[in-house]
């Protein structure tokens, strides 16, 4: 068993330039035994506008720990469907699996804990006839991996949340309020 009940983490990893590929994964870790593990047994069914999948590396590779992901946006199309469903869906489950391989996640606990996933796909992504798929992986990879070290370590602590109170903002505030 673990002691892995209920852990969450995000990240944010920017597109290259000209790109809309930016990734920002919520997730949350935890037991399958425990609050976690309901709320994604709960999620096997459909909603509307919010694919969810399990996520797999290919065909009938799905990834250990156990992820289902969902996109924080409704699907608009069959094209962002393939996105989502493809290029995505890869790069989070290769970043699952190097968690394991890197021991971020440790091998002996993957049978007991599942992950949840959000994900951001930019709705311009399935219409950019210019899309760089390898910057898309690249940043869904990288952010997938982020956010996964951050839950598994705790980060951020509340001890550097409390001390950067008042030197970090959030991006929308810029302008709008002064600390």
């Amino acid at each position: 068993m673990t002691d892995v009940i209920f852990r969450t983490g995000e990240a944010t990893v920017l597109a290259a330039e000209g790109q809309a590929t930016d990734a920002m994964p919520e997730i949350v870790i935890g037991a399958v035994n425990g609050p976690v593990g309901t709320a994604f047994a709960s999620m096997l069914g459909q909603s509307v506008g919010h694919t969810r999948m399990f996520v797999v590396r290919d065909l009938n590779q799905a990834v250990k720990p156990a992820a289902i992901m969902t996109s924080k946006v409704t699907i608009p199309s069959a094209e962002y469907v393939d996105l989502l469903g493809g290029v995505v869906q890869a790069a989070i489950g290769d970043a699952i699996l190097d968690s394991v391989i890197d021991g971020v996640i440790p091998k002996d606990i993957v049978d007991d804990i599942c992950i949840i996933l959000t994900v951001w796909l930019d709705l311009r992504c399935a219409e950019d006839p210019n899309l760089d798929k390898k910057d898309l992986y690249r940043t869904n990879y990288e952010a997938t991996k982020l956010a996964i070290k951050r839950a598994m370590a705790g980060e951020p602590t509340i001890d550097e949340l409390i001390a950067n109170r008042k030197t970090v903002k959030h991006y929308a505030l810029d302008g709008v309020i002064d600390y």
